[in-house]
């Protein structure tokens, strides 16, 4: 154990020294050394600390120069460690007062908001330079945060997660066993970890979800969710069930990936034991999993032999008859008549209670159809209460299901596999293909009596040996589906499909018509696509894909693949087919950037760079892997194989995954690799792996040979080599056995945060082109700037908006373009409307920010892109006097503080969206020159900003004069238009609907705050008529006495009889002191009083001081660099790009 550092003498006879270095000694005694801190019961305890602190200390002590500097760095990091020790001791029971402080610590040094939840904090070096810099690391939910306070010298570092574009576990001479996080600005060392593994692998969890997000997966609310239970069920409020829920999040997810599994299951419990295979009678180490509806069981060393059983499917759990053979054993039998015996657990009890009751749920939801529900016998009232839970949490939708209810008039007739009515001529002709079939069926009813068969069967080599022998295409349908684990899906859903056609039919969208379009594109050559039958099945399919998941809908290549299903499966098993292969085994691959494949394509690259190094470096000086694999890997290899030699390639994928997908494209670039050694660009490369692939053939396929049309087209005549398929698949399971499920995951990880900041670099490049192209009034890196502070705030709403409706309309859709993407709601506009304001910052800002917001929410969603907020900034910042004056009209034609209406739509009419953009551009012209007339109100509410806006001006005297001049100028004009007033017309202010009495009386009640009043009341026949001067008095005193005060946005009401404003002499002047004296006044009649945008210019245009002023250009990048530092030090949120502050 560690022990806290204190000062000791030199040892005596009583010490022996058994080891030593330049720094520390190791002696055999227990008590307190010259090792400082280091101390045990057991020898390998000590052996333990002491070999840290060779590889962690050594080479750090010699950068400090004086042996006071050293023992200061050592005492904080052994303290450190005793901290971090005692913190991870700690269980979820205990007070978490340690957590807390540290939560407290985290959100007052980084100014961190109280929903950025802290996961857990480390202690850990910081390598600026050369110079460790000893602290604590602190790992929240969006953000790595690191705080260092050694020899008199502060650092922070704010790092987040959507930054990170490399994270890696590296050891060097110069930086000892550590962390290494890699952003687009630099690179950032952390090392000197208790326990580094766990420290990295929660960095690495962390950053995935990040990226996750960004990319706008489903997985985006679940550590919300996780956050939600963690710090409503933890009443200490610690962080420990929140890091404990985000890595059971990570388990779970692995767990789904690697057994097929759907999304809702969550891995429960984890066991070590052995499996007893009845027919080999022997045991098989592996760990055995358990989730809501599933218990499955996996290999140790290799992934086989595997086993995945269904709990609605097992009739009995119970505990083993005791032997030798099968120790502290469970036996699970199934309805099948099969038994599975675990044995060597040690918390076999536990295990068995968890089992049962799992048993049972699933019992419940799998014949929650029938009336009456018979129970397992023995089940007694835990079952009843069972009943009464919401047992479904799956990840489709059960009030979906519910909607899409079946009628008794079913909208299709369901399709066999079209095999049985295309290519019935390869069973009815006997030949040496047929009899090979026939052979292979009795191997696999063989496999099957001895293994079983249905959704409870062994994966173990023999399978695998039989899978890449070719499946027999009578039992390729039914094994597809148990390998994809699609099987699952259909059991729980039966009626799924028909309730999505029903509700399809009819419909008419984009995304429908993209399918209908591709519909003749999809295996065109053969013959049950030249038929009516196969295009309405395959139809029929895609477009049900698209209802079901609408976040994916249709993308490119999924004809080409669900074309492949239809030919082995019925129509239904083709349609979860397709659900495995998108949300499954392919994840992210379907969608409009195809980021899945792009992921896998990095990954490739750099197993071709481990495996064919000099083949790698020849192909990427081409440029020739990023355009062939990614073909490859979205169409399974069905676009560049025969279909007959594709279909082989396709029972593999589903047998092992996509790591059979990486061994064949592996093995392709092997068998050719002399050859494309001598290519000298990457069409001759092309050319070439084209001729090759297009003879792979399926010597055994009782398939019609069906060709590519490009491998007619470009056939020259002369005989090609060819290789059979099978082969093929052997070489590359023999050559490249170690590239695994496990193996790809990892490097998936890895390269998913690459792809992801390419991908936002790209999205940054497109927005700012598009928005350049329209004649902006910005430069390209202003615009760059403009971007990343959008992004900001879009992000803090994404990580603490607690408006669940917006939040999930400003969610990231990839499928929208590239402009509409990120957009911000009301409240996180204003936010940045503020910091960008080209006026300084008053009273008036709120209010102005939300009439922008109202002129930017051009289509009325509630939501603005950054292209609205450009268009709008563009004006006020680099318009011209007109253009921005117009905008300042415009400004306050709008009410404020009206919510605006938010639409819920699940689809986008992208047809919709484009005429609007057209009608934009033609009307833009139009709309300046038809602004309608301004009201009395509204010019009010006018005349309260532009007074507000002249604050802080060096010139602040003789604007106010100029205005008070321009106002009485306007309302004289405005009086010139309305009907006479009445002799009795009286002082009569309406509130709008909505509007509160204070709003209503906001001027009568701001004016008394002033010496003197400036609505004086006074018989309504008084005289008007007076001087100008003291007209630009009195309508200056009009809206300089709210100044004090936010302005109010109030309106007055079209019926509203008149408003009276006083005339005052000079002397109310505010640059002349003195008491108010006695106003005469005016009547102004609100019915009819109107002044145009043209009047209201030329009115201002008389006054060169007004004219300077809006005519003063913006500094643009001072007001960006004011901005970026608001984020930084007043924001309510940490700033969304990595700074280190010292100080």
């Amino acid at each position: 154990m560690w022990i806290k550092p204190e000062e000791v003498a030199p040892g005596t006879a009583l010490w022996v020294t058994e080891d030593t270095n330049e720094f520390f000694r190791l002696q055999r005694r227990r008590g307190y050394g010259e090792g400082k801190g280091l101390a045990g019961g057991t020898r390998e305890e000590i052996a333990v600390h002491w070999t840290w602190l060779e590889q962690n200390l050594l080479h750090t002590l010699s950068i400090f120069e004086s042996s006071e500097d050293q023992t200061e760095f050592i005492t904080g990091k052994i303290k450190g460690i005793i901290a971090e020790e005692q913190h991870g001791m700690k269980g979820e029971g205990s007070s978490g007062e340690q957590f807390r402080e540290a939560t407290m610590r985290f959100c007052h040094l980084f100014a961190m908001p109280q929903a950025e939840h802290l996961v857990t904090f480390v202690s850990c070096s910081y390598w600026k330079g050369r110079v460790p810099r000893h602290g604590w690391l602190y790992l929240s939910l969006n953000h790595a945060c690191f705080h260092s306070f050694l020899l008199g010298k502060e650092v922070k570092l704010i790092l987040p997660w959507v930054e990170v574009r490399c994270l890696e576990k590296k050891a060097t001479v110069l930086f000892p066993e550590g962390v290494e996080v890699s952003t687009r600005g630099s690179d950032y060392h952390f090392s000197m970890f208790l326990n580094v593994g766990d420290s990295y692998g929660l960095m690495e969890l962390l950053a995935d979800r990040a990226a996750r997000q960004l990319l706008g997966t489903d997985s985006i609310m679940e550590p919300r969710k996780f956050c939600e239970v963690s710090t409503s069920s933890s009443p200490s409020g610690d962080g420990f069930g929140l890091k404990g829920e985000l890595e059971a999040l990570g388990r779970s997810y692995h767990y789904q990936l690697r057994f097929s599994l759907p999304r809702c299951e969550n891995m429960q419990m984890e066991a070590e034991c052995s499996l007893w295979l009845t027919v080999e009678k022997k045991h098989v180490q592996g760990q055995l999993y358990t989730s809501q509806r599933y218990l499955c069981f996996a290999a140790s060393e290799d992934s086989l032999p595997s086993l995945v059983i269904p709990l609605r499917e097992v009739a009995m759990i119970e505990v083993a008859s005791k032997s030798n053979v099968l120790p502290n054993a469970l036996a699970v039998s199934t309805r099948g008549h099969l038994s599975f015996f675990f044995a060597f657990l040690r918390d076999r009890d536990s295990l068995l209670q968890h089992l049962i009751q799992a048993h049972m749920t699933a019992f419940v939801e799998a014949n929650a159809v029938k009336s009456p529900l018979q129970l397992p016998q023995g089940s007694g009232s835990a079952a009843c209460e069972i009943i009464n839970k919401s047992v479904d949490s799956c990840d489709l939708d059960t009030t979906k299901m519910s909607d899409l209810a079946v009628t008794d008039d079913p909208v299709y007739k369901s399709t066999p596999a079209l095999l049985n009515i295309f290519c019935r001529q390869g069973f009815e002709e006997p030949n040496s293909k047929l009899a090979k079939e026939v052979a292979k069926e009795e191997m696999w009813k063989i496999h099957f009596a001895k293994y079983g068969r249905g959704p409870c069967v062994y994966r173990i080599h023999s399978m695998r040996h039989l899978v890449q022998l070719g499946i027999p295409v009578r039992l390729r349908g039914e094994l597809w589906l148990l390998f994809s684990g699609a099987t699952h899906d259909l059991a729980k859903h039966p009626h799924h499909y028909e309730g999505l056609l029903e509700h399809s039919q009819g419909l008419a969208s984009l995304v429908t018509e993209e399918i209908e379009r591709d519909l003749h594109r999809s295996l065109p050559e053969h013959p049950a696509f030249q038929s009516e039958l196969g295009i309405a099945a395959l139809r029929r399919v895609l477009t049900a894909y698209a209802f079901h998941n609408p976040r994916i809908g249709y993308c490119q290549a999924m004809n080409i693949v669900t074309s492949a299903l239809l030919i082995f499966a019925d129509e239904e098993g083709a349609f979860w087919l397709l659900v495995a292969l998108c949300e499954r085994l392919l994840p992210d691959y379907y969608s409009n950037r195809v980021v899945g494949a792009l992921i896998d394509q990095a990954v490739f690259e750099d197993l071709l760079r481990e495996h064919l190094p000099t083949l790698h470096c020849h192909l990427k000086d081409l440029g020739f892997i990023a355009t062939t694999s990614l073909s490859w890997f979205l169409t399974l290899f069905l676009s560049v194989l025969p279909f007959e030699s594709a279909t082989a390639v396709l029972d593999c994928f589903f047998f092992d995954g996509v790591a059979a997908i990486f061994r064949l494209a592996l093995a392709v670039l092997h068998a050719n690799a002399s050859n494309l050694l001598m290519c000298h660009d990457d069409g001759e490369a092309m050319q070439l792996l084209s001729r090759y692939l297009d003879n792979v053939t399926n010597k055994d396929s009782i398939l019609p040979s069906v060709p590519h049309l490009h491998a007619i087209l470009s056939a020259d005549g002369k005989n090609q080599p060819t290789v059979d398929v099978h082969e093929l698949i052997r070489a590359a399971e023999q050559k490249f056995s170690g590239v695994t499920f496990d193996i790809i995951e990892q490097m998936r990880r890895k390269k998913r945060l690459e792809v992801v900041q390419s991908l936002e670099d790209t999205t940054k490049r497109n927005v700012v082109r598009t928005i350049s192209a329209d004649h902006t009034n910005f430069s390209t890196n202003e615009l760059e700037d403009l971007f990343h502070l959008f992004k900001v705030e879009y992000l803090h709403n994404m990580y603490w908006s607690s408006d669940q409706e917006m939040h999930s309309l400003c969610s990231h859709n990839q499928n929208l373009a590239y402009t509409m993407q990120y957009r911000l709601g009301r409240t996180h506009f204003q936010r940045l409307f503020q910091r960008l304001s080209p006026w300084p910052d008053g009273p008036h800002t709120v209010c102005l920010a939300d009439r922008t917001f109202h002129i930017a929410n051009r289509d009325g969603s509630g939501l603005v892109s950054f292209r609205d907020l450009v268009a709008v900034l563009g004006i006020l910042y680099r318009g011209d006097l007109t253009e921005r004056l117009r905008m300042i009209y415009k400004l306050h034609l709008v009410p404020t503080n009206m919510k605006a209406k938010v639409e819920m739509e699940t689809c986008l009419d992208y047809r919709a969206i484009l005429k609007k953009w057209e009608q934009e551009k033609l009307d833009k012209e139009r709309e300046l020159k038809d602004l309608p007339k301004m009201n009395q109100a509204q010019f009010i509410q006018l005349c309260k900003t532009l007074y507000n806006l002249f604050g802080q001006d060096e010139n602040e005297q003789e604007l106010y004069r100029a205005i008070a001049v321009v106002a009485n100028l306007l309302l004289s004009i405005g009086e010139a238009g309305q009907k006479p007033l009445q002799s009795n017309t009286s002082f009569l202010w309406t509130p709008c609907e909505g509007a509160s009495l204070d709003v209503a009386h906001s001027f009568s009640n701001e004016s008394k705050s002033t010496e003197g009043s400036c609505f004086q009341a006074k018989e309504s026949g008084a005289k008007s008529g007076q001087a100008s001067s003291n007209d630009a008095a009195t309508t200056f005193l009009l809206f300089s006495s709210s100044a004090a005060q936010p302005p109010e946005c109030g309106i007055l009401s079209d019926g509203a009889a008149g408003v009276e404003a006083a005339n005052v002499d000079e002397s109310h002047s505010p640059s002349e002191n003195g008491s108010a004296q006695q106003i005469t006044r005016r009547t102004l009649n609100q019915d009819g009083w109107t002044i145009t945008c043209e009047q209201f210019l030329a009115s201002l245009l008389t006054e060169p001081t007004l004219v300077t002023f809006f005519e003063q250009p913006v500094d643009v990048a001072a007001k960006i660099c004011n901005a970026q530092a608001s984020v930084l030090t007043h924001r309510l949120g940490p700033v969304d790009f990595c700074k280190l502050m010292n100080h």
